[in-house]
């Protein structure tokens, strides 16, 4: 590594004395003027490795490669440093290189999402373009050959056990380590729990080219929009990965970040862009394998510092991301809420600051209606030959939304399902369902006088950026058929006056807790 600080030294001379070094675990950046330059550090890990020359310039290529896919205006070109590591020039002859670089356009101070974060200017319009930006990055992404290694579930479980060994090389004390070793056996566990189920989304087209490394750093906020940068180069078995697990380490960012509201909100917008319900069961696991895995780093990192001062910090933090596991790996307890109400009652919009607060996964009959026809939750059905509204179609709807259900509370997961449900013939499979599960149930009956309900109808249809296209129209026939709650439903209602947004924490008390 010497001969290397000593070219990381003569670059920064090259470059001005107003060039900000900025050193990670396994590669250096140099920021100058409107440039920066990332340099592999010659390193050889059980993850990577960046030992020879030759293999740091196959990782810048692959590093410029894959980041083009979602920032191609950051990602510039791959520089040969050639000269000597006192003497070094960005450029010339290949041949001569020294080393190599990847040569990137600087995005502005405070662009990164983690330092929105930071600054607690973190806002759910970010959240809500992060989950359309990943959503669609996904589903352009190549997918996994069937005769390909990736995905597998063993080589998962290998890559998780992978993230102990730092953690027990830093000596935990005995309560420490005893939670570590707790948590290995939780993950070994649900490694061969979920065997078969991440064999069957791998067989379903879920493993594809990712990011791999989708926390809060590596997210920018630029002109107005979400940006995916330095996804992982080293390694393509961390990014040839199920589209779940990509999604998990943005969901365990965000509540590293503080912001456990915020990752339940992103979960759900994805879950809404994609439907890929069926990633739930393995949620937690890959939650858990992601923050070991910056524990594992921040390990590492420590193990790299020279002095107590530089140590201390990076043990601190892999002792942060470790606690954080543990946290996402303790069960959760599911219960059911159904919405009741016709449209413009607030359904969805008075259940989104439940939802972030209490962690449920919300599945909704407007976007699931539309996801039948190929459409978007804000797309138009005015084109569907026959419409999209008929009766045959809500039957397709609702046995979707119950099989959502009951796959995600057999998961572990409390779910809100967002319908009408104003006949009490598409309640009771829900409510039977809990029962069976032995599960809690509530109904959320939302409700506001009519010339309110026709004003919220009318001004949503007119702006048309919603998934629900009722009109006036649609309204009056709700209200002319609405069935009567039973009296074992009613036992289970919360009745709800929507003219004020709802005030979550005074229904605490009548809600089952998630935890």
């Amino acid at each position: 590594m010497q001969p290397h600080a000593a070219l990381i030294d003569g670059l920064c001379r090259v470059l001005g004395p107003d060039t900000e070094r900025i050193e990670t675990h396994i590669s250096w950046l140099l920021l100058s003027g409107e440039h920066a330059y990332k340099l592999k550090k010659p390193l050889t890990l059980d993850f990577l490795d960046f030992g020879t020359l030759a293999q740091r310039r196959t990782a810048c290529a692959e590093e410029l490669r894959i980041n083009r896919r979602t920032a191609p205006d950051i990602y510039l070109g791959v520089l040969p440093i050639t000269g000597t590591p006192a003497a070094p020039r960005l450029g010339g002859d290949a041949a001569q290189a020294i080393d190599w670089a990847v040569h990137m356009r600087r995005f502005p101070a405070g662009a990164l999402l983690a330092e929105r974060a930071a600054r607690g200017e973190l806002q759910p319009a970010h959240i809500d373009a992060l989950a359309r930006e990943i959503a669609g990055f996904q589903a352009q992404a190549a997918v996994a050959p069937a005769d390909s290694p990736y995905g597998d579930a063993g080589d998962l479980a290998r890559l998780a056990e992978d993230n102990f060994k730092p953690l027990f090389d830093l000596e935990p004390p005995p309560v420490k380590r005893q939670q570590l070793e707790q948590l290995q056996q939780w993950m070994q566990a649900e490694s061969a729990h979920l065997a078969p189920l991440m064999a069957t989304r791998r067989a379903e087209g879920r493993v594809r080219e990712g990011h791999g490394d989708l926390h809060l750093g590596n997210l920018l906020w630029l002109e107005g929009r979400a940006r995916l940068f330095d996804a992982i180069e080293f390694n393509p078995r961390l990014r040839w990965i199920d589209v779940a697990c990509d999604i998990a380490f943005l969901f365990m960012d965000l509540h590293a970040h503080g912001q456990p509201a915020l990752a339940w909100r992103f979960l759900n917008a994805w879950l809404e862009r994609t439907g890929d319900y069926g990633a739930l069961p393995r949620l937690p696991y890959d939650a858990v394998y992601r923050a070991l895995v910056r524990a594992k780093v921040a390990a590492l990192r420590a193990g790299q510092c020279d002095d107590d001062t530089q140590r201390q910090p990076a043990r601190q933090e892999a002792d942060r991301y470790v606690q954080l596991a543990a946290q996402l790996a303790a069960p959760r307890q599911p219960w059911l809420a159904l919405t009741m109400g016709v449209s413009g009652s607030g359904k969805s919009s008075q259940t989104q600051p439940l939802i972030e607060q209490r962690g449920l996964v919300r599945v909704r009959a407007d976007v699931e209606r539309k996801r039948l026809f190929g459409l978007a939750p804000e797309a138009s059905s005015a084109h569907v030959p026959g419409g999209i509204y008929s009766e045959a179609t809500s039957d397709r709807v609702f046995a979707r939304l119950l099989q959502v259900t009951r796959d995600a509370l057999q998961a572990g997961q409390p779910v809100l399902v967002d319908a009408t449900f104003i006949r009490r013939e598409r309640r009771a499979p829900f409510i039977a369902l809990a029962e069976s599960l032995g599960v809690p149930w509530r109904i959320l009956a939302f409700d506001a006088p009519e010339a309110v309900l026709r004003e919220r109808v009318r001004q949503r249809h007119a702006a048309g950026t919603d998934a629900s296209e009722a009109d006036v129209a649609v309204l009056q026939g709700q209200l002319a058929h609405r069935d009567a709650l039973t009296d074992e439903e009613a036992s289970h209602a919360l009745r709800i006056d929507t003219r004020a947004p709802v005030d979550w924490a005074a229904w605490s008390s009548a809600l089952p807790s998630s935890e």
